[in-house]
């Protein structure tokens, strides 16, 4: 799948997230591309890497399969790249933010990186 602008990627990307539709999400990313997560358990020093579409969509899919609800809020789009916010909440209330900024590539999502916390 290829999308030609970055203001298609974030509508495709938003309703995907919202939808909790991991199959959707990974045909986002380029086949060679790099999820970064930086968190609590993963700093900046060593922030985990999700390398090339078949390992993203494995992230995507666990995700996704979480009883939780997503929304994603503000999408600021430029030239080849996006960033967005994305609030999550579980069932018990406990809730997760993260920021994103993604690289577009030939049409496709090359390199994202994530900035998560989360209640605990």
């Amino acid at each position: 799948m290829s999308i030609q602008t970055m203001e298609n990627v974030g509508v495709v990307l938003k309703n995907a997230i919202e939808g909790r539709d991991g199959h959707k999400l990974a045909s986002l990313y380029a086949n060679d591309a790099v999820v970064q997560v930086m968190d609590r358990n993963n700093p900046p020093s060593r922030p985990r890497e999700i390398k090339g579409r078949t390992a993203i969509g494995t992230f995507w899919d666990d995700i996704c399969s979480r009883t939780m609800t997503h929304k994603v809020d503000t999408r600021i789009a430029e030239g080849n790249r996006l960033a967005f916010t994305q609030d999550c909440t579980y069932p018990d209330g406990a809730k997760v933010f993260c920021m994103a900024f993604v690289d577009l590539k030939d049409g496709l999502i090359a390199r994202q990186t994530v900035i998560q916390a989360w209640d605990e």
